[in-house]
């Protein structure tokens, strides 16, 4: 405490005042003592660094004054010696070549060859906060397994970003070279900043402003027979920066194995998953209950065609479309969780000549529907089905392969059709899409081909399928 005290005195009064006012205190002793600044008091100091009290006493040591005032000057001089000791060890006053006079205050560089130079500033981390909200699970396709999700980025510095470049690496691979690379003309075709596009920076970077978000689609495929990596990190370079960070796993939920919703051939698997930017259903984020969700990341459009047209006849009339009244599917066993009927049909038409018989909302969008609970939090929904045509309600248990009820043209559909998702949530468009794998089924090709058996995979975009007869006997 003492020598906190004296460090103190000596950052505000400077080191040469202390120094000054302890010589002329000693100078004031020297001149007090009687016999002043003689041979007696050095003989008593050295008498008193060297020998205990008990030797002195037999020495012949003058008066009691004269003796108080050489401990005087011994007690002074050792109190100036700690109060040197102390200054010159302050942390304010015995940095390198630094020197302290009143308030003011300069730096003298040593100059010793020694010197050290001094270390490097540290500069703050790109002020990028980089998350995926929902992790993905890999899923198989023909040839490669699959894997789509999203990466929010929000820039939380005071001036935009500009991102050039995002790399994909094996999280639990040291030194890895990147699984997936997108440079800034790739990044322009899934980047989508939240609120409307903004122009793109230098050499076609993409730009969040100050304040924003962007979300990133992502879309990784793994050749099958390769390895799939258990977790993936991302690299977020800016024109001037690089960030790591938004650590995911790739398997992130159970794949169930379910039946065709459907039975026959001709289904085509429109805007089923892919990361193209007009998909509808992978681009579909909705904020619901206060947090940003995809519930169609994964959902098909099944329409049924033929000669590459989804109708015969007058255009206006639903019976005119192949898949308009063909039976749907139960895919699992299980137990029905909501089962709506009543909401009619539309008359078909696109763009501005889409006239919906109920104006769309949350209520409505889906038209007549079913939900079934698959188990394990997953659940099957089943969208616009025709008014009328439901053989199920709330409460009853399932089989796969069972007969639900007919397609239709209800809620927002444009035409008949049937939607078909798989959601965390029994909350209608308010859960995650989730991956899953149907059984077996068979591709076609365009011009009526061969067909190609797959076992337990998921139909990606525009795959034309033909699906076996699973129907309940």
């Amino acid at each position: 405490m003492i020598a906190q005290n004296i460090c103190h005195a000596a950052v505000l009064a400077g080191p040469s005042v202390l120094f000054r006012s302890a010589a002329a205190l000693l100078e004031e002793l020297h001149r007090q003592t009687p016999e002043g600044p003689g041979e007696r008091p050095k003989i008593y100091e050295k008498r008193l660094r060297s020998q205990s009290l008990a030797v002195l006493r037999p020495l012949d040591l003058g008066n009691v004054r004269t003796f108080a005032a050489a401990m005087r000057i011994i007690h002074m001089r050792q109190l100036i010696f700690f109060t040197a000791a102390v200054i010159s060890s302050c942390p304010a006053i015995a940095q390198s070549g630094q020197r302290v006079d009143g308030q003011s205050q300069t730096r003298t560089p040593l100059r010793s060859d020694n010197q050290q130079p001094a270390a490097k500033a540290v500069p703050f981390p790109l002020q990028l906060e980089m998350r995926v909200p929902f992790e993905p699970t890999a899923f198989p396709n023909g040839a490669r397994m699959h894997l789509l999700y999203e990466l929010h980025l929000t820039n939380f510095a005071t001036s935009p970003l500009y991102v050039s470049r995002i790399e994909v690496l094996d999280a639990d691979a040291a030194a890895a070279e990147p699984i997936a690379t997108f440079q800034a003309e790739q990044l322009a075709a899934i980047f989508q900043a939240v609120g409307g596009n903004t122009p793109p920076g230098q050499n076609g970077s993409l730009a969040i402003p100050n304040g924003r978000t962007a979300v990133v689609f992502m879309y990784i495929p793994f050749d099958r027979g390769s390895h799939t990596p258990d977790r993936l990190v991302h690299r977020v370079m800016t024109t001037d920066s690089v960030a790591t960070g938004a650590v995911i796993g790739t398997h992130h939920t159970s794949l169930h194995v379910l039946g065709p919703p459907l039975e026959g051939p001709d289904w085509l698997a429109e805007d089923g998953p892919s990361n193209d930017p007009d998909n509808h259903h992978r681009r579909g984020i909705l904020v619901i209950d206060g947090r940003p969700i995809i519930s169609r990341r994964y959902a098909i459009d099944w329409k049924q065609i033929k000669d590459g047209v989804s109708f015969s006849g007058d255009p206006l009339d639903k019976r005119s479309y192949y898949a308009y009244g063909k039976t749907v599917l139960a895919v699992a066993n299980g137990r029905v969780v909501t089962a709506r009927d009543g909401l009619p049909d539309n008359i078909p038409g696109h763009n501005e000549a889409f006239h919906p018989a109920v104006p769309i909302t949350l209520d409505t969008v889906a038209g007549n529907t079913i939900t079934i609970d698959l188990g394990g939090g997953q659940f099957a929904y089943y969208f616009h089905l025709q008014p009328g045509s439901l053989r199920v309600k709330a409460g009853d248990r399932v089989r796969r392969g069972q007969m639900l009820a007919r397609v239709g043209c209800s809620g927002d559909a444009r035409e008949p059709h049937l939607h078909f998702e798989v959601t965390d949530s029994s909350k209608l468009i308010a859960g995650e899409g989730l991956t899953y794998v149907i059984d077996r089924y068979r591709t076609m090709s365009a011009g009526g081909g061969s067909r190609e058996l797959r076992i337990r995979e998921l139909p990606m975009n525009n795959n034309l399928l033909e699906f076996a007869g699973d129907r309940e006997k």
